[in-house]
């Protein structure tokens, strides 16, 4: 125990020792309900790294008397499941709780290896439960997501945090033999990123830099000493995501060889490509938008490409992507746009749809008027007629405005050609 990392001395073995996500396992949460009825069905745990999904994992196989089975998606193929489940038949006794298979990171797992485990989850030889970090819509098969629940687990939040220091400095059974003062914690807090075991590794890594028993911890120290012992790159760290953000940064900003830089270093660092493909798709919509549409096409292409040849050559289309993003001009308009929308759809609630806007398939809704006096545009001059296309309630109301840029120049000025003074 005394050689362990602070993180695993600490690793909770009940729901009442877990810190953080209330709204799976709190008092009447919907996993805790399942957890302590003894019966749980295979799901995903899909959240940022740190904030507790193996030890969930742990948690519901020791509350169940189950036996637990860990595969690491980096380091196991189709064979290693096909072993495992073999292995989970055997200890399948008539009516006993079905073993359970945690699989770590198992949106690295190719399709082979997630059809190899679609049997055994829908027979119920085992309780699935996979780990992610990616969206499991996109790195889960359908079939295997469809026999599972997904559950989203949060960053911690400064409360969770705190309350992680508190145990950390009167439960550990080294921590506690020591005088530790955290007169500051806005440091720690910050380089955590709500990772629980990233605070505690920046907590051991601060006090073994200290000498004697009575200890003051503060946000120069932490700085400092984080400084001097500069982590490489982690995919799941504050650098991942600080670096991602100045990639974005640079795009947005216009910066081309900024942009490539922080490219290079993802790339340097081993970062998930399909990681950046995805980031590119966001920003070329977010960023670029209608300033220039085939900014959006090209980074789909990018993210397709990227998915079929991997590294290292994925690194030439991500490298072209972004040098035309950082080149592109700029428009936030569509993004706006949809976010004032929504808003406007918080403050007004489901205002009815009009009738004329409405189908009428069936002959009681055309006696109800659904569809009368609707104009269809193709059977116009110019496939345009003037009508009313919002709820009266909000008439002329405007949400969509162009910005300065050519191509939204073009689409203003085929808006006031059709609306007229609506659009000036």
């Amino acid at each position: 125990m005394m050689s362990q990392p602070l993180a695993e001395r600490l690793r909770p073995k009940t729901l009442d020792e877990y810190i953080g996500q209330k709204h799976l396992v709190g008092q009447g949460a919907v996993l805790r309900r399942m957890i302590d009825s003894g019966r749980v069905p295979s799901f995903i745990l899909w959240g940022p790294p740190g904030v507790g999904k193996t030890t969930l994992a742990q948690i519901v196989a020791h509350k169940l008397e189950a036996p637990f089975y860990i595969l690491s998606a980096i380091n196991s193929g189709v064979k290693e499941v096909r072993d495992v489940i073999e292995k989970a038949k055997s200890n399948r006794f008539f009516d006993s709780v079905s073993p359970i298979l945690f699989i770590d990171e198992i949106h690295r797992f190719s399709k082979s290896q997630q059809d190899s485990l679609l049997n055994a989850v829908e027979t119920g030889v085992v309780t699935l439960i996979g780990a992610t970090t990616e969206n499991p819509s996109f790195e889960v098969i359908r079939p295997l997501l469809s026999r599972c629940q997904v559950y989203v687990l949060k960053p911690l939040d400064k409360e969770d945090l705190l309350e992680l220091l508190h145990r950390a400095l009167t439960e550990d059974i080294l921590l506690k033999e020591k005088h530790i003062t955290l007169k500051e914690t806005d440091a720690l807090l910050r380089y955590s990123g709500g990772d629980a075991r990233k605070l505690l590794n920046i907590l051991e890594l601060v006090i073994a830099a200290e000498e004697g028993k009575d200890i003051e911890i503060t946000d120069a120290k932490v700085i400092e000493r984080l400084q001097e012992n500069p982590a490489a790159y982690d995919k799941g760290g504050e650098m991942h995501y600080d670096i991602i953000s100045a990639f974005i940064k640079s795009i947005r900003g216009s910066d081309p060889d900024a942009a490539i830089y922080w490219l290079a270093r993802m790339v340097a660092g081993g970062e998930d490509p399909k990681f950046i493909a995805r980031r590119l798709c966001i920003s070329a919509a977010e960023d670029i938008g209608l300033a220039n549409p085939n900014a959006l096409l090209l980074a789909n292409a990018c993210f397709d490409v990227v998915q079929k040849i991997g590294w290292p050559e994925g690194r030439i289309p991500l490298a072209e992507t972004t040098v035309y993003l950082a080149c592109s001009p700029k428009s936030n308009s569509a993004y706006k746009a949809i976010n004032d929308a929504l808003s406007l759809v918080e403050r007004t609630g489901n205002v009815p749809v009009p009738l004329h806007l409405r189908n009428a398939p069936t002959k009681l809704m055309a006696e109800l008027d659904y569809g009368k006096d609707y104009k269809y545009a193709h059977d116009f001059e110019g496939h345009f007629v003037k009508q009313d296309y919002l709820p009266q309630e909000l008439a002329n109301v405007r949400i969509w405005r162009s910005q300065e840029n050519p191509a939204e120049k073009r689409l203003a000025e085929q808006m006031q050609r059709l609306w007229g003074k609506r659009f000036e």
